[in-house]
């Protein structure tokens, strides 16, 4: 059975990274009353409590909205990693390498960055971290990626002694003031992709660290091993099994009996979140399109065959409306 977590159950620790938001706001002379308004949180977090992640969006975007300025999800993302959760924060303190740095990020991502789930894509002399939701936020769905992407950066140029010469893919459209992507993540920036992704070529994967030690990181994971596991959110957890079964075209009955719920049930768990099944697994499918039109080469008919479509007039049909553009626009578009 698959392990998750509701975006309305509490699973996060008040004094990590809602704290770190209040201290922000507070800094700004933002008013507490105003800052926790609609979070539940409004008598303040007493230390050792857990927040939902419902609770700490809602604080989230309570911030971005009194702060009104186009900097605070990049200043926010410098003081995100590698966090304050106890192993799992200090094997990314010991990472050796780029490459376990990104590991210990993906693999405790429920710990670290508990509302977006972090994947790693290797090819070809090249590598990407790609961004997916855990708890669904479509409202403040560009904060979060800026916030996160502004983490990863901030924490590889602390450790690695150098800024690291990332990609970036958004998403979304360009924003009308570019000025704080440039500052905080650099130039090499494109808007209008299917995907929040941060690419960089492979050789810096491997390139040691002068911070790091593979024995304390080592130290740092296996103690982390021991702790109690935390569930990714839901979101998360149905993209890792969409994902892994994506050839199979899973149908919700299926899932919802694997993830230990009635169809019903998921259903509205998955509409609380602010999505439902079909887009779910229409989103897994354009990632998977989009990884094998990048990283293989691959022609309509060899992603339509992989992905189970009849043939590539279907699978092109179908594409156009997962994504509004046909896959020959994207290629183009890849390539460029």
């Amino acid at each position: 059975m698959s392990a998750w977590r509701g975006a309305a159950e509490p699973s996060i620790p008040a004094q990590q990274q809602p704290a770190l938001v209040l201290a922000y706001a507070r800094s700004r002379d933002i008013d507490d009353a105003m800052l926790l308004r609609g979070t539940g949180l409004e008598g303040g977090a007493v230390p050792g409590t857990l927040v939902a992640p419902a609770q700490y969006l809602q604080l989230l975007g309570n911030a971005l909205r009194l702060l009104d300025s186009p900097d605070t999800s990049f200043m926010l993302g410098q003081q995100l990693l590698p966090g304050h959760d106890g192993a799992p924060s200090n094997a990314l303190v010991q990472a050796p390498s780029l490459r376990e740095a990104l590991a210990i990020l993906c693999r405790w991502h429920a710990r670290l960055t508990p509302l977006l789930r972090p994947r790693l894509e290797t090819w070809d002399g090249m590598a990407a971290l790609y961004w997916v939701d855990s708890h669904g936020a479509p409202g403040l769905r560009p904060a979060l990626v800026v916030m996160h992407m502004t983490s990863v950066v901030a924490l590889c140029r602390w450790l690695g002694g150098e800024r690291l010469p990332w990609r970036f893919c958004f998403n979304r459209g360009a924003p009308r003031h570019v000025e704080q992507h440039h500052v905080h993540l650099g130039s090499a920036l494109r808007f209008d992709c299917q995907f929040d992704a941060m690419l960089i070529e492979d050789a810096w994967l491997d390139r040691p660290w002068p911070r790091g030690s593979a024995m304390a990181a080592g130290l740092a994971l296996r103690a982390a091993e021991g702790e109690p596991e935390r569930p990714a959110g839901l979101l998360a957890a149905l993209y890792d099994y969409l994902l892994e079964r994506v050839r199979a075209a899973p149908a919700l009955e299926r899932a919802a009996a694997d993830f230990g719920v009635s169809p019903a049930t998921l259903k509205r768990q998955l509409a609380r979140h602010g999505t439902h099944f079909q887009a779910e697994l229409d989103q897994v499918r354009t990632h998977v399109a989009l990884w094998m039109f990048h990283a293989q080469g691959a022609d309509n008919e060899a992603v339509a065959r992989y992905l189970g479509f009849h043939d590539a007039a279907n699978f092109r049909r179908s594409f156009k409306r997962w994504t509004g553009v046909t896959p020959w626009l994207l290629r183009m578009g890849l390539a460029g």
